[in-house]
């Protein structure tokens, strides 16, 4: 009797404020979660999981202890599925992140991408942006893959201690500056040996997430994995 009633209410509910696919605005079906199945199977994914050395690990080589790194889908101006970045970092949809964050992890996990992963640290936000936009993306995304893997979450111990502007528009070399030691660790004792999941929402030249990492620098017998929603495609 109670699921019943909670069928007619998110029946009615649904009604009222209709659930609609992130990229092409088409009515969610039962079952469709954030995007639709056409969507879902029309996705630039860049399968780069499955690729050793692929181009989002050799970004970050020389930089970091990297173990492995990839990145969900491609993206570029233009495409409809920049949606999907627009509105869970400007549109208050930080349901979609989950969303996503489960999907991506549904794929990478029978591939050994989590494997020996202990421990989940999303890229932080400047308390003043994170207070404004009300939540951190990259934290939403985390949430799903932790469902999914059961691997914990880390959201405290990195923090973001400088405010900087948005990296849009920026050069190479300007957004390399302009994240230089934006970044603390706390405890970094408690990582020793860990294997740490540094994860992000999209990745254009990797200096925001270089520099999250940086932060680990000196931590006897760190590794490091990265992996990001999106990823610009040049």
């Amino acid at each position: 009797m109670e699921s019943r009633v909670k069928t007619w209410l998110l029946s009615f509910v649904h009604l009222f404020f209709p659930r609609l696919c992130a990229v092409c605005g088409a009515s969610l079906q039962e079952g469709e979660e954030g995007i639709c199945i056409k969507c879902n199977i029309g996705m630039p994914r860049t399968n780069y999981h499955l690729r050793k050395d692929n181009p989002v690990e050799r970004l970050f080589w020389g930089k970091m202890p990297l173990e492995r790194a990839t990145a969900y889908f491609f993206y570029h101006k233009g495409s409809d599925f920049r949606n999907i970045l627009y509105l869970l970092k400007y549109g208050g949809r930080k349901d979609l992140g989950e969303v996503m964050g489960r999907f991506m992890a549904a794929e990478l996990l029978p591939a050994g991408f989590f494997r020996d992963i202990d421990r989940i640290v999303p890229v932080p936000l400047h308390p003043r942006k994170q207070k404004l936009r009300g939540y951190n993306q990259s934290e939403c995304i985390v949430r799903g893959i932790s469902a999914v893997t059961g691997i914990p979450t880390d959201t405290s111990s990195v923090v973001r201690v400088k405010h900087t502007d948005t990296q849009t528009r920026k050069s190479v070399y300007e957004r390399w500056e302009n994240v230089d030691g934006i970044f603390e660790v706390r405890h970094p004792e408690l990582f020793k040996g860990k294997h740490i999941l540094i994860v992000d929402d999209v990745l254009t030249t990797g200096s925001t997430t270089t520099a999250c990492a940086d932060v680990f620098k000196g931590v006897e017998g760190i590794r490091i994995s990265i992996l990001t929603l999106a990823v610009a495609n040049s």
